[in-house]
């Protein structure tokens, strides 16, 4: 999938790290959803990565704001304190956990991209080793405990179901135009 234009972003790959590079100056450090897991680094945390890279492109989890795959957070040495990062489950290696960081604590896309990273990892677990990936934003995030709430509720749901999208449906909680609503099936008068 292409980059998409933003007045936030430019082409200078200069800005960036290798997908093939581990450099920990520029990666958030494992936040407390990952603390007391074995946190992915070096070539382990990089292989994750690229293939995330590949699933995100794939199921369309691009930054707006940056037009990048997400992925590329990790990468752009403009934001060394944001991104993902992975840490595989104590208590069931087969579990791997994702906590993202966003660039700011108010950042108004982190609850889609939090849900997106979710559908694609746990939507494709034929491309990796894992069964489940769990998903949390970091708490430094405004509305990290709405967030993180919705994605325990996804979580719960993929665990006892192994479905990813909604009860019946596959929009994204509160996506769904409701009768009444602009755009819905109902005028709203």
């Amino acid at each position: 999938m292409p980059e998409f234009p933003s007045p936030f972003s430019r082409a200078d790959d200069t800005l960036f790290d290798r997908y093939h590079e581990f450099v920990p100056e520029n990666l958030p450090g494992p936040g407390p959803f990952l603390d007391g897991h074995d946190v992915l680094t070096d070539d382990r945390h990089t292989a994750f990565h690229r293939l995330t890279k590949r699933l995100f492109d794939e199921r369309g989890v691009y930054d707006m704001t940056f037009g990048y795959n997400l992925a590329r957070l990790n990468l752009d040495d403009r934001h060394p304190a944001a991104g993902y990062r992975y840490a595989k489950e104590a208590d069931g290696p087969s579990t791997l956990r994702a906590e993202f960081t966003p660039t700011t604590p108010f950042c108004p896309q982190s609850h889609t991209l939090t849900i997106g990273s979710f559908r694609a990892w746990n939507g494709l677990t034929d491309r990796h080793e894992y069964d489940r990936v769990r998903v949390r934003v970091h708490p430094m995030h405004q509305r990290s405990t709405a967030i993180n709430d919705r994605l325990d509720e996804l979580d719960a749901r993929y665990r006892d179901t192994g479905r990813i999208d909604e009860a019946g449906g596959s929009a994204t909680a509160g996506s769904r135009r409701q009768p009444g609503s602009v755009g819905g099936a109902q005028p709203p008068f």
